[in-house]
């Protein structure tokens, strides 16, 4: 019994350990995911707002509320 305690301890801290050496790339990854993302919307901002694009768009969106049920 004795040794099954230990073994089951040395797991334990094992897995803390591990678990204490992935923290900060599963963080890095969480912050350049949030880069990535902020850069997708500011492209994807300026070409809904850009000049042809937002036209197109008012008028999908004018056929649509004028368009017979």
């Amino acid at each position: 019994m004795y040794q099954a305690v230990w073994a089951r301890l040395r797991a334990l801290v094992c897995g803390m350990r591990a678990a204490r050496r992935d923290a900060g790339m599963v963080t890095s990854e969480y912050a350049m995911g949030i880069v990535a993302a902020v850069a997708f919307a500011v492209v994807l901002y300026k070409v809904v707002t850009s000049g042809p694009v937002s036209t197109e768009l008012q008028n999908i969106v004018k056929e649509a509320l004028n368009a017979r049920m």
